[in-house]
């Protein structure tokens, strides 16, 4: 385990006074029943500013007496075994009452009467829903009694067996990934959250593993869990979705609000078509539409579109920037050609000349008609939210979440932000001309480490955008993710239940595999990210350069694997400039990681034999994915592969006895 696992977690280092209760934060033994204490009032002051899972006050938390009588005194709020606390405070005039959590009742005998006082419930709670109950208090019928304050779960330290996953599983990852990297694959970090518990990170590999001519570079430093990755489009998660669900949780964003609130009417007037497309009256089924018709899609256009991938855009904005030549703008009017390439690295003036693009650009179909993947739908997305918060998106990120978190591995442009080259996992080889094969004017050419491979957001954006150039490590991310499990995190409240639940539903009943901006498992259909036991709920996200988020509810479970698979030589650039050699391993694959994790979880059986047993059907199966000529004996990338499952089979086998 890395040196990760043992950092404190943000409530141990903004209220270590508090937390040196027992089981009221990082590390904290379990207690062996509920122990109420009094807070000091330097105690008390370090709560400021918090907020809580829950603030409720007996009698009838609801405000009201509900006829069902039974609910009134009952309260039930998540928790994760071995942690959790409850802040209590009473009116002066109560002279008594009962607390029971889950079932057992806590001696309230030391409780000050209009004093805070803090109960270690961490002997209590179990994982999933935990109910309180607050009866029998005396005076009958005084209001507001009795308040209740109650955190939201951390992660904290943890292992592999203590929360039902088997090591053997871990252990078979692990060689899996360590094979490939001996056969040349470029590395990856692995993060795991159980029942809010890390329990599991490692590192393979290289932070940059092949010289720009595509030879081995074996003097460049081990990958750590320190190691910072770029999360290409898994940023559209954590940037723009994390700030919306934040946004609409507080009443400061609508859904259903018009994207030219926040662009401007010329995100509509300025829109143009090519020359061809023009002059059409009708949008017939084979037709395109004409330019009012399109004016008009955009005026209709919400954010609630975007995030659905339903907006209209094309895929990506390359795609139409070079249909704006001059000689087709209005006379007298200048704009570059084609802001993508307009320098190394983008400069505000560039980043707004790209907004102007975004503004020209047409739709292609009318919003919420088909679904279409685009990374323009969440640069437009990135640039609402810097508007409603007036912050760019990496302060609006670790101004909001990464701090109350205490997390210090999550960031944008990490060359500016006291991070070196060597602090990060390389991506492409060459710049972005993918092995020489494409020349622009200022595009990069060196080995990109610690900058955005992403075109879109380096060229374009400065760094920053939506939909990529986030970094982060596998452990900082699988903390953050986890707040999706519960809506907040320690003293902080994030999202409400109801956003939670609006964004990770399916957005359509016949598109269950998309939430808002989430991919989802569905019916099976993100089975190759998130393997076949992840229940319909999972949800996360891919990113381009080999990283992923897997969130499954059911399961209590975060799983974060990011690789640099582009840090290695395109296999053949003439016949398809975007496979990289990393990509032919299945360390590269992703999907392989929950799949496998998922084998004796929550069991008390022996996997071994069906581990093994795995192994060597992916041995078989890795030589049906050999392409056509290509031998097992060579040294494409897919033959190295068969290989590295070859050897993880014989270590396998000579571990069994075989």
């Amino acid at each position: 385990m890395g040196k990760g696992i043992r950092r404190l977690t943000a409530l141990a280092l903004t209220a270590s006074l508090i937390l040196a209760l027992p089981g009221c934060g990082a590390g904290g033994a379990k207690a062996k029943g509920p122990v109420l204490t009094a807070l000091t009032a330097e105690e008390e002051g370090a709560l400021e500013g918090s907020s809580f899972q829950a603030r409720v006050t007996f009698p009838d938390w609801k405000g009201y007496t509900d006829d069902t009588l039974a609910m009134n005194s009952m309260y039930s709020f998540a928790a994760c075994h071995g942690q959790g606390a409850l802040y209590i405070r009473t009116r002066e005039e109560v002279e008594g009452f009962s607390l029971y959590v889950n079932g057992t009742k806590a001696d309230t005998g030391p409780l000050q009467p209009g004093a805070l006082s803090i109960l270690d419930i961490s002997g209590l709670t179990v994982n999933g829903t935990n109910t309180i109950q607050v009866s029998g208090i005396q005076p009958q019928g005084l209001a507001g009694a009795v308040e209740v304050m109650i955190p939201y779960p951390e992660v904290l330290e943890g292992s592999p067996e203590e929360e039902g996953v088997d090591p053997r599983a871990l252990a078979m990852i692990s060689e899996l990934i360590q094979s490939d990297v001996d056969n040349g694959f470029p590395s990856a970090q692995l993060a795991l959250v159980r029942h809010g518990r890390l329990i599991y990170e490692n590192a393979w590999g290289r932070t940059n593993s092949y010289h720009p001519d595509g030879t081995p570079n074996r003097e460049s430093a081990p990958v750590t869990t320190e190691t910072l990755y770029d999360l290409a489009s898994v940023t559209k998660m954590f940037s723009v979705n994390y700030a919306l669900q934040k946004l609409v949780t507080d009443g400061e964003a609508d859904l259903d609000a018009k994207i030219t609130d926040f662009l401007g009417e010329e995100f509509v007037s300025e829109t143009l078509l090519l020359p061809e497309e023009e002059g059409k009256e009708e949008a017939g089924p084979e037709e395109k539409p004409d330019l009012e018709t399109v004016k008009g899609w955009k005026a209709s256009l919400t954010i609630r579109d975007l995030l659905r991938h339903q907006g209209g855009f094309p895929a990506d904005p390359k795609y139409c920037a070079p249909r704006f030549y001059k000689e087709d703008l209005a006379e007298g009017e200048t704009y570059p050609v084609n802001p993508l390439f307009a320098g190394s690295g983008a400069d505000a003036e560039t980043r707004k000349a790209t907004i102007a693009m975004i503004n020209k650009t047409p739709l292609e179909y009318a919003p919420g008609t088909k679904t279409l993947y685009s990374d323009l739908d969440y640069m437009i997305l990135g640039l609402v939210v810097e508007k409603i918060t007036g912050k760019d998106l990496d302060t609006c990120l670790k101004e909001t979440f990464c701090q109350p978190l205490g997390l210090t591995h999550i960031t944008y442009n990490p060359l500016d932000h006291g991070f070196s080259p060597e602090d990060c996992a390389a991506t492409e080889l060459n710049g972005n001309t993918r092995d020489h094969l494409l020349d622009f004017e200022g595009y990069r050419t060196c080995t990109l480490q610690g900058q955005v491979h992403d075109e879109k957001a380096w060229y374009s954006m400065a760094g920053v955008s939506g939909h990529a150039g986030l970094f982060s490590n596998a452990s900082d991310l699988a903390r953050l993710a986890s707040v999706m499990l519960w809506g907040g995190y320690g003293r902080h409240r994030f999202f409400s239940r109801n956003v939670l639940d609006l964004f990770t539903a399916p957005k359509k009943e016949d598109a269950a595999s998309w939430g808002l901006g989430w991919w989802r498992q569905g019916d099976g259909q993100r089975v190759w990210y998130f393997g076949t036991q992840a229940g319909s709920g999972t949800f996360g996200h891919q990113g381009w350069t080999g990283t992923l988020v897997m969130i499954d509810p059911d399961r209590d479970l975060v799983m974060v694997y990011l690789t640099n698979r582009i840090n290695s030589p395109v296999t053949d650039k003439e016949k398809d400039a975007n496979t990289f050699d990393g990509k032919w391993y299945t360390a590269g694959t992703l999907g392989f990681a929950a799949q496998i994790l998922s084998i004796g979880m929550d069991s008390q059986g022996d996997i071994s034999g069906q581990l093994l047993d795995l192994a060597r059907d992916m041995a078989a199966e890795s030589r049906l994915l050999l392409p056509e000529g290509v031998g097992e004996d060579s040294d494409h990338p897919a033959a190295r592969n068969v290989r590295s499952k070859d050897a993880l089979l014989e270590k396998m086998e000579k571990a069994a006895g075989k």
